[in-house]
């Protein structure tokens, strides 16, 4: 798994990145109450706004973290948005997104250096 500044979390799953946000954001962010997906097609660029996610805390955005398709979300959040909170970085993956080379994720953190960084 690769890691975002954004504390978003990354996993290959054969030519796709699957997109999620990591235990440590979905604690910061408090009782997650409602999930906005992107659109199934939607093309992006890295820093897009793609997900919009309101918790008893606040509102925030999950930025796409590179470029190209979308080509999944994950609907059970829609109804359970609350599965962000119970696992994050299992069942409450975002988005799956095709791009064109994988070693566009050469350019992300591992765990250690992520842990690190929330130090």
């Amino acid at each position: 798994m690769k890691y975002t500044k954004d504390h978003e979390w990354l996993r290959v799953e054969g030519d796709l990145i699957v997109v999620g946000i990591t235990e440590h954001a979905a604690t910061q962010l408090g009782d997650v109450v409602f999930v906005e997906l992107p659109e199934i097609e939607t093309m992006v660029t890295a820093g897009d706004e793609v997900v919009v996610i309101e918790s008893v805390k606040a509102a925030s955005d999950i930025l796409a973290p590179v470029d190209g398709e979308i080509v999944a979300v994950n609907d059970l959040l829609s109804d359970s948005p609350g599965l962000v909170n119970e696992d994050p970085t299992g069942a409450a993956w975002f988005f799956k997104v095709k791009v064109d080379d994988l070693s566009v994720l050469d350019d992300f953190m591992d765990e250690d250096e992520y842990a690190e960084m929330i130090e």
